[in-house]
């Protein structure tokens, strides 16, 4: 397998709305190739989800995989690596919560976007199997961030106040601090 390069935004093809995959293509060498350089990607990169069209394929394939333990997001139950092929998002429940997002292909911000905090996934395993899973908070964004990819859209396409989208930099320097104080931690 191979780590891929990222492509950023401004790509063009990260605007494109990704075509679905064909049952022929399921299980297949060149999709299994895929499926492993986008591992090796996501795990050289240091991310927790990654869709097709940010390695530059335009195809419905995301995976997602929550490492677990304390992290700036807080603590977070482990998600195991999970393969969606043609996914599809419902919401459960419309109540928004919101995260600071970023992404690999939009290194060095984030933004403040808010999401429905319970829908329902479906999607394909590369055997074909259907798949249904309820999530829930933070990993309710995390399935939508990247389902987003699919259909050409970026998280700073959700972010409704632009002065809530900062570099990394200034984030940890003057924003985390001052929600930390606001919630009780120093």
């Amino acid at each position: 397998m191979a780590v891929r390069k990222i492509i950023r935004m401004g790509h063009p093809n990260l605007r494109r709305v990704a075509r679905p995959l064909l049952p022929e293509e399921l299980d297949s060498d060149e999709l299994h190739r895929l499926v492993g350089d986008m591992i090796d990607t996501l795990h050289d990169y240091g991310g927790i989800g990654l869709a097709a069209p940010q390695v530059n394929e335009n195809v419905r394939l995301a995976i997602v995989e929550v490492p677990g333990g304390p992290s700036r997001y807080g603590a977070l139950d482990r998600t195991p690596l999970t393969v969606c092929v043609n996914p599809e998002i419902e919401v459960v429940d419309p109540e928004t919560a919101g995260y600071w997002e970023g992404c690999l292909s939009i290194p060095g911000l984030r933004g403040w976007v808010e999401r429905p905090q319970h829908v329902r996934v479906r999607f394909l395993d590369l055997q074909g199997q259907t798949h249904e899973t309820e999530a829930r908070g933070f990993l309710a964004t995390v399935f939508q961030h990247e389902f987003d990819h699919l259909d050409g859209r970026l998280y700073v396409d959700h972010v409704a106040d632009p002065t809530r989208l900062a570099f990394e930099d200034e984030y940890a320097r003057y924003v985390l601090p001052h929600e930390e104080a606001a919630a009780g931690g120093g």
